[in-house]
């Protein structure tokens, strides 16, 4: 595995993405759209049809690599070498409910360590790019920005975001709540855009749970690629067989003291 070899899978990547957008933004804020997902309705649609466009074009060029997708399964095995790992609209209640948090997740593994991943969002245009060894970028051009995470000194400064608080396991809401009282303040919501708005700033402390690989993989390399840390909540590296637990810290000499507010 080489730079050049990870900078060329970026940019098939990146046109994964772009096809990804062009294929779920006539479905966004449709009339036609609903707020559950049946197997006809405009956001499985959705999905399924921008996975399967990148899918194609992956299949096209990498005929080799194999790939794990939220709607098209698993083509290949886990322990290949590479791994494409796709989610076509990570966010789906934010999509049908009109919300531009929701975003399109592209990551590529290497004997099961994610060293490439790309967060984009359709409908504000915003992208990051992360590649193993190199700084994220961010690329948008309607919000000025840069990746650089607050460097949050303390835990009761700490702005804490999850997803939604039932994605939570009773067995871990304890451990959860203990976090929310020791830290500033939560905010709900965002999905994996939330794990983007980390590498700006404006964010310094994410927990999600019961999350599947193509929920979390592209997010290792951006995070951190922007100087953060991914880990589970016992502080361990993200694995595919893992327990689903995530961890994001903007700042990663809050992880310790995190670990053991969540023990």
């Amino acid at each position: 595995m080489t730079q050049s070899s990870l900078a060329h899978y970026l940019t098939i990547a990146e046109r994964c993405a772009d096809i990804a957008r062009q294929t779920v933004m006539p479905y966004f804020r449709s009339p036609l759209n609903v707020d559950s997902k049946g197997d006809d309705s405009p956001v499985t649609l959705a999905d399924q049809q921008a996975e399967e466009k990148m899918r194609a074009l992956l299949s096209d060029h990498f005929p080799q690599h194999s790939i794990l997708g939220e709607e098209g399964g698993q083509n290949g095995t886990l322990d290949d070498e590479w791994l494409w790992v796709l989610d076509p609209i990570d966010g789906t209640r934010a999509f049908v409910t009109g919300r531009p948090t929701f975003c399109t997740l592209i990551a590529l593994l290497h004997r099961g360590k994610p060293v490439l991943g790309v967060i984009d969002q359709p409908a504000t245009e915003e992208r990051w790019t992360g590649i193993e060894g190199q700084k994220t970028r961010y690329h948008s051009a309607r919000f000025p920005g840069k990746i650089n995470p607050r460097a949050c000194p303390s835990l009761s400064e700490a702005e804490l975001s999850c997803t939604a608080p039932e994605i939570i396991r009773p067995i871990m809401r304890p451990a959860f709540e203990r976090l929310q009282a020791a830290t500033r303040r939560t905010s709900w919501g965002g999905d994996a855009y939330a794990f983007g708005l980390l590498t700006l700033g404006s964010i310094d402390l994410i927990t999600e749970d019961t999350m599947k690989p193509w929920d979390w993989a592209a997010l290792v390399p951006v995070v951190q690629g922007a100087g953060g840390s991914m880990t589970d909540w016992h502080g361990n590296p993200l694995r595919l067989e893992g327990d689903g637990s995530v961890l994001a810290c903007g700042n990663p000499a809050l992880l310790s003291d995190v670990i053991r507010t969540l023990s």
